[in-house]
């Protein structure tokens, strides 16, 4: 993969076998069309077939993390596409990745975007940064993987008003609740993820590996258990009056503030 590029991302491989994947769209906070989302599934696999990587470091661009998906973008290219395959293929992939997989969460963290942060295995947040699944605001079901993770995380009771409201919750909050791993300070967050990174890089990789597997095998039970369901029902819901509403109004908001408005 030395020579391979990916739409929206930006790779650097260290020599200390350290990956860095910067989600690179900071001009709408690396919100992810179709292509980048292609480009997310390759991409993990690829790091999974490199054996000179050990570990991988998962970051965005600017001053977000990731603002999930790029509403616009799904909802004109939705046709030819099957998104349900797609995510399936991107959470597979993300769990297959044999290298630890670490997040420095830089900025928000919404939607798809929580859900990559959160299926990291070690999840490092700057103060200030906030996580929401955003799905049920624009008028769909939580199917990305907010269904499997978040409820694992933090159980299903807090997990439910989390996904049914969209509420965001603070990287501190989100530290205290054992939702991630730590809350760095400002400005940090990539250094100390690559630390991270590179402390497990330069580790028995086999008994590093094999313990994240062995782990990841509660994770995989649960999006085998229920993934495709939360992902058939955001489906149904993609054409719904709610959903047409939603991105309505979001495609107001977002001519406004092209215009230099609120």
């Amino acid at each position: 993969m030395t020579d391979k590029t990916y739409r929206g991302l930006l790779v650097e491989k260290r020599a200390s076998g350290v990956a860095i994947v910067t989600l690179n769209r900071p001009e709408i906070l690396n919100a992810i069309d179709w292509p980048m989302h292609a480009a997310l599934e390759e991409l993990f696999a690829d790091l999974d077939n490199d054996r000179t990587v050990k570990a991988v470091v998962l970051t965005g661009a600017g001053r977000g993390f990731c603002s999930g998906g790029d509403q616009n973008a799904l909802d004109d290219t939705l046709g030819p596409i099957s998104p349900t395959r797609s995510g399936r293929h991107l959470i597979r992939n993300m769990l297959e990745l044999e290298a630890p997989l670490i997040a420095a969460v830089n900025g928000v963290a919404v939607g798809l975007g929580a859900t990559l942060a959160l299926f990291c295995d070690v999840v490092f947040a700057q103060p200030g940064v906030r996580f929401a699944d955003t799905h049920v605001t624009a008028g769909v079901v939580a199917g990305d993987g907010g269904a499997v993770i978040w409820p694992l995380l933090l159980g299903p009771v807090r997990a439910k008003h989390y996904l049914m409201t969209g509420d965001f919750i603070s990287a501190e909050e989100a530290a205290a609740a054992g939702m991630i791993n730590k809350v760095v300070p400002e400005g940090t967050v990539v250094e100390h993820a690559v630390r991270y990174a590179e402390m497990l890089a330069s580790g028995p990789r086999d008994a590093i590996v094999w313990t994240k597997y062995a782990v990841n095998k509660l994770i995989k039970d649960q999006v085998h258990l229920n993934l495709d369901t939360a992902m058939a029902h955001e489906m149904l819901t993609f054409h719904s009056p709610e959903r047409k509403e939603a991105v309505a109004a979001f495609r107001e908001k977002r001519k406004r503030f092209a215009e230099g408005g609120n």
